[in-house]
């Protein structure tokens, strides 16, 4: 009975969530509508806002075990971290920011593989995620896979032009596919 009844609740807190996720889409859309065409002097209100809402799973308690990965992580405890987070999607399989968090965990415990896996399934998810697409190109980049890395920022480029230390990334890629000594 206590299985059924867990059962039960933990199809209802999906649900849930899925359902508040598909009310959140708009505003998604309109944010990233209004990152694309942001000159340089709003692009931080609106990254901000954006990340805030990418946040936001529809529930208190995954909201709750997505702050308790990020404090585990911000404590240096990424092993934790991946724990709460692997908890947060059992339980809310459809919110990205959830393995876009895992993921920078898996990281962090440099598990390259597994974070791209997370990354993969983020973008999935919400192809638009510029974050974990930027953790993309850094893994890449570490990996020795220039060239893939300069895709996945020109890729970013195009959803968050004025995305925080974007050009700079590039023209460093640029140079080093070039040969050019830095």
């Amino acid at each position: 009975m206590q299985l059924f009844l867990k059962c039960i609740v933990t199809s209802l807190c999906l649900c849930w969530t899925q359902s508040a996720l598909a009310v959140d889409a708009d505003k998604l859309n309109g944010l990233f509508d209004q990152l694309a065409m942001a000159d340089e002097t709003q692009a931080g209100a609106i990254e901000h806002d954006l990340y805030a809402e990418l946040a936001r799973s529809g529930s208190d308690a995954m909201d709750y075990l997505l702050e308790r990965g990020m404090e585990a992580m911000e404590m240096g405890d990424s092993l934790l971290a991946i724990d709460h987070l692997t908890a947060l999607i059992d339980h809310a399989p459809d919110f990205a920011e959830g393995y876009n968090a895992r993921a920078t965990a898996y990281y962090h415990a440099g598990l390259y593989g597994a974070a791209m896996a997370d990354i993969g399934t983020t973008l999935t998810l919400e192809p638009r995620h510029f974050g974990a697409m930027s953790g993309m190109a850094q893994i890449l980049d570490e990996l020795e896979q220039t060239d893939n890395a300069l895709k996945v920022l020109y890729a970013i480029r195009d959803i968050h032009p004025h995305m925080g230390g974007l050009d700079q990334r590039i023209e460093f890629l640029e140079l080093a596919l070039s040969g050019a000594a830095l």
